[in-house]
């Protein structure tokens, strides 16, 4: 049993596994103007994730090949599928949660072999749900809530990792035994006193996860 065993590690996906924030990437591609007016107000606190999602989505073709080609687009950091295994074979519980359009995570991440949480998109009828909202959350106003399963992992008795990048992993951030952050989550976490280690890619959280000898 290896000392990372213990351990329930949570992903962000846009922004920390992919390179770009691919729900902003395919407004940028493929957006019809006006979308950026719920991107501002949910960045300062005005709207929650849900809303904001709510209203940037129609902004958005609906066609399915079209998005799903065009989110392909973004590359994934190349040192997560490396750092999934070596979580995984230590016995380390490994999942992604992510507060995007969803579709495009769950398709990036099966090969990882990595349960994912996320919105839903029905692209049947054309509207986003939220099957992982959590009423009881301090902000309640967020599409998927992060802190929840961390909540969760904890009362089993695992000790939390949460990697992120930005303003939807606040929260996780406040109640996860361990924080890596970068980009404006760093920031944040600066401002607020959280306790987090920053990094530049996820090769840097493998070797603060698994550090060689010396």
């Amino acid at each position: 049993m290896t000392r990372t065993s213990h351990l329930a590690v949570f992903f962000d996906f846009d922004g920390t596994i992919s390179t770009y924030d691919t729900g902003v990437y395919l407004l940028e591609r493929l957006g019809r103007p006006g979308w950026e007016g719920p991107d501002r107000r949910y960045e300062t606190g005005e709207i929650g994730s849900q809303e904001c999602l709510r209203l940037q989505w129609p902004h958005l073709p609906m066609n399915e090949t079209l998005l799903r080609t065009t989110a392909r687009e973004v590359p994934l950091d190349p040192g997560f599928g490396p750092l999934v295994a070596a979580l995984q074979g230590s016995g380390a519980e490994v999942a992604v949660v992510s507060d995007g359009f969803g579709f495009h995570v769950e398709e990036a991440c099966v090969r990882f072999g990595v349960p994912v949480v996320t919105n839903r998109v029905d692209f049947g009828t054309g509207t986003i749900d939220f099957p992982n909202a959590d009423s009881d959350c301090p902000c309640a106003r967020c599409g998927t809530c992060k802190r929840s399963p961390i909540l969760e992992a904890q009362a089993r008795g695992r000790a939390t990792v949460m990697v992120g990048d930005g303003t939807s992993d606040r929260e996780a951030a406040r109640v996860a035994d361990r924080v890596f952050a970068t980009g404006s989550l760093a920031r944040w976490c600066r401002e607020n006193g959280i306790v987090h280690e920053e990094f530049g890619t996820l090769g840097d959280v493998h070797a603060a996860l698994f550090p060689g000898p010396g």
